[in-house]
């Protein structure tokens, strides 16, 4: 699945079992066709337009990574 990045966050002050992955960012991403999903974002940080795909899916928390510029469908 890809998406544009509807919005995004980064998180500095994590709950407890996510302090050691701060800071990190969240993303609310809107696919060409389907509902928006909120998820990770992992390698490079993203803005508001950009495109990304779906890296992976555990425990029921999706993970996003940029789409490189030459990538974009």
């Amino acid at each position: 699945m890809t998406g544009k990045v509807y919005t995004e966050t980064v998180v500095w002050s994590p709950p407890a079992e996510l302090v050691d992955a701060a800071p990190y960012q969240l993303v609310l991403v809107a696919p060409a066709d389907g509902p928006r999903v909120m998820g990770r974002m992992i390698g490079d940080r993203v803005a508001i337009g950009d495109t990304v795909v779906l890296d992976s899916v555990a425990d029921g928390v999706h993970f996003f990574r940029k789409l490189p510029d030459n990538e974009h469908s």
